[in-house]
């Protein structure tokens, strides 16, 4: 896994997180459940770089 697809992954996570911790102490559900999809997002492509990294 490259570095730059590290910190985009992990910069996506990170912006989810703050959208999640807004969303909360707004009352924004919308923005709430934003903020949980954008981690998720972010979650799932690390776990398949990881993948690509077992196999080189």
């Amino acid at each position: 896994m490259s570095a730059i697809d590290k910190i985009k992954n992990k910069a996506e996570e990170l912006v989810g997180d703050a959208k999640e911790a807004v969303g909360k102490a707004t009352g924004n559900e919308e923005l709430q459940a934003e903020g949980q999809r954008d981690q998720a997002a972010g979650n799932t492509k690390q776990a398949g770089e990881k993948v690509k990294d077992i196999f080189k």
